[in-house]
């Protein structure tokens, strides 16, 4: 088995060795047993935090280089016109606290998203067309993820919500942020 143990930027394409797919959920994990394109085994050992995104690198003890490579798994589509509608779509489905791939092709702007009827009815009712297909979801890695830089939040924090009948909650949330809707989450 191959130990793939570190991360690198960048290589010329004929130093990579094989390809690994795998899908989001998988892409997450720091300590995974799979298989390459060849069908040679191989074992991640990596650093938690970032994810692996479609065309990340990782180098074996022994020297080789993997690429990664995200699955074709099932996703939902929404497409919207771009502007304040695509900006309201991403708001609303983001407020979810869901990952999103926010991107653009020959047929405009997306939100990508795994399928999940409550946020693809809220799409549609934000007048967004929503198709279920097959495709490779690579999420955004978010403001406290960025191009390779890790950020986790491993602690855990209460936070209240005041509503207008004087009654409050608290509740854990992983992370400390405050959404424009009044929501104040704190540390």
């Amino acid at each position: 088995m191959l130990e793939l143990t570190k991360r690198i930027n960048h290589v010329d394409a004929s130093e990579i060795h094989d390809n690994l797919v795998l899908p989001y959920e998988l892409r997450i994990r720091g300590r995974l047993r799979a298989t390459t394109e060849t069908n040679l085994d191989v074992g991640l050992f990596l650093d938690r935090g970032p994810v692996l995104r479609d065309g990340d690198l990782l180098e074996a003890k022994s020297g080789e280089i993997i690429r990664i490579r995200a699955a074709e798994e099932p996703v939902v589509t929404a497409r919207v016109e771009t502007g304040l509608p695509l900006a309201r779509l991403c708001y609303h489905l983001g407020n979810r606290h869901v990952t999103l791939a926010i991107g653009e092709d020959e047929q405009g702007a997306f939100v990508r998203f795994p399928p999940d009827h409550v946020l693809e009815e809220l799409a549609e009712r934000l007048g967004a067309t929503v198709v279920h297909h097959t495709g490779t979801f690579d999420p955004e890695p978010g403001a406290y993820n960025q191009a390779g830089q890790g950020h986790s939040h491993g602690h855990r924090h209460g936070h209240s919500h005041g509503h207008s009948h004087g009654k409050s909650h608290d509740h854990t949330h992983a992370a400390g942020h405050t959404h424009a809707h009044g929501h104040k989450h704190t540390h």
